[in-house]
């Protein structure tokens, strides 16, 4: 038996060949606690979509101040993210994520009572900056106190909770305003964080076991400021360009954003080969599964928030439906969602994840060009009609998300896992926003609503055919039965 003393928490692991078993060590809170807060997280991603005509009637607030109680969030988290996943590996990931789950919770209750239009704006930015602390917290954990089987159903309940968040948070944001519970409206889609986040955090300390760096390493504040600079150039004009129609200063600032995510990259290049503490350890990069796994998980990133929001758009703006009836519509992707997404995890162990994320990239595709064959065919019918395409797209993002997500985690030392959990939720957000910039110009420049929605989700399907050839022609981790020696 080896014992590991960090603080005052300690973890017992066994060894067992040479081999910890860190499944026995987890304890048995700890998946409800981070994944009630990663809930809340892709749950204020998405629920602010349908408060924003309250809010905009409510406060009084102008286009640019919508835009950014939007945006806010999503440029705070992503320039975070690196940073929050050094600070876990520096102070301790309970800690770290503690301390996000608290200013999360705080945030919310600013949301919820803000009486200004810029009073929620900055509650906006809060909560992001404190879900980015939070995430790399939640992907560290789940690498470093499972192992095997275990760590795959973990990997599978985040990739569930993931989903469901995005996919029915446009739902329960519609009842919830619908209800109007105390007479709150809007209000009550943030303040209904309160008590979950508070529930939430009492259990942090005796749900969840304390990790960190085995060596404690250094903050690189030139890092720090580099990756945030280039990250909030890099996501400020993809989320505000589409709108504002591009002017020079957004593409002033992805010029400079790409110059400094070069001078990041030598920096942190030279601080690995010396020996220091650089933010994104470039050993990571030495793997090819990593690299290509990170890749799979852009490409997959670049189709997942760019077609809620256009399948949001076709259903209210060219269906007219109410935010509650699109939330209702929804569903449909939801039922295929949870068909597949809690037992991932078997069919993983049973095909490999490669072959399990191309089988889920094949069936969004199927089902995204059912989804534009209902558009172009019946573009006056019932909205039901778009049902058996959003059901195959449901089923098969079940099979692609948790997977995508472990298996370019697992391809990482646990040493760096604090480093990898950053550049893995960095990809994210920075994917997601890249997506809807582009989809957007598909989108709009498409002219009617049926023809954008149609041309918008046969672009989603080939973005998803992209996803099937990185993970089967780059033989990312690819199991191999038998290897013939070859003949001199």
């Amino acid at each position: 038996m080896s014992t590991v003393l960090d603080g005052s928490t300690r973890s017992t692991r066994s060894t067992r060949g040479g081999r910890t078993d860190d499944a026995a060590a987890a304890p048995r809170g700890l998946l409800p606690v981070v994944l009630t807060a990663t809930f809340m997280t892709a749950l204020d991603v998405f629920v602010v979509n349908v408060a924003v005509p309250s809010v905009q009637a409510d406060l009084g607030a102008g286009p640019a101040a919508v835009q950014w109680v939007v945006a806010g969030f999503g440029l705070a988290l992503a320039a975070g993210l690196v940073t929050a996943g050094r600070l876990g590996d520096r102070y301790g990931r309970r800690r770290v994520f503690g301390l996000g789950l608290a200013l999360f919770t705080l945030a919310s209750a600013g949301c919820g009572l803000a009486p200004t239009a810029a009073a929620l704006v900055g509650a906006r930015v809060a909560q992001g900056l404190a879900a980015a602390l939070m995430g790399p917290q939640v992907l560290a954990m789940l690498r470093t106190a499972f192992s095997g089987a275990a760590q795959a159903r973990a990997f599978a309940r985040y990739g569930l909770t993931m989903g469901l968040g995005a996919v029915f948070g446009q739902l329960i944001g519609g009842l919830l305003i619908r209800a109007d519970v105390l007479g709150l409206g809007w209000r009550s889609c943030f303040l209904i964080n309160l008590p979950v986040g508070l529930a939430a955090l009492g259990l942090v300390r005796r749900c969840l076991p304390e990790s960190r760096a085995p060596h404690r390493p250094g903050l690189d504040p030139v890092g720090v400021l580099l990756v945030t600079g280039a990250l909030t150039g890099l996501v400020l004009p993809l989320i505000q360009g589409p709108a504002l129609g591009w002017p020079l200063w957004t593409w002033c600032c992805l010029g400079g954003s790409l110059a400094l995510l070069a001078g990041f990259a030598a920096h942190q290049h030279r601080a690995t080969r010396a020996g220091g503490s650089p933010l994104v350890d470039t050993r990571l990069f030495r793997s090819r599964a990593f690299g290509t796994g990170l890749l799979a998980q852009f490409v997959f990133v670049l189709g997942q928030g760019s077609f809620f929001l256009v399948l949001a758009l076709h259903l209210q703006l060219g269906r007219g439906l109410d935010a509650l009836g699109a939330g209702l519509v929804f569903t449909a992707i939801g039922l295929g969602y949870l068909l597949t997404s809690n037992a991932t995890h078997r069919v993983t162990a049973r095909f490999g994840g490669p072959r399990t994320i191309a089988a889920g990239g094949l069936l969004m595709a199927a089902g995204l060009a059912l989804l534009a064959l209902a558009a172009y065919g019946v573009p006056a019918g019932s909205v039901w009609w778009l049902a058996p395409g959003l059901f195959v797209d449901g089923v098969g993002m079940g099979l692609v998300i948790a997977p995508v997500t472990a298996t370019v985690l697992a391809a990482a030392e646990p040493l760096l896992a604090g480093s990898a959990a950053g550049v893995v939720s960095t990809v994210q957000q920075v994917g997601g926003a890249l997506g809807v910039a582009l989809i957007g110009l598909v989108y709009y420049g498409a002219g009617a609503p049926t023809a954008a929605f149609g041309h918008s989700v046969l672009a989603l399907a080939a973005l998803e055919l992209v996803l099937v050839a990185v993970v089967l022609t780059e033989r990312w981790r690819l199991p191999h039965r038998h290897r013939t020696p070859r003949r001199h």
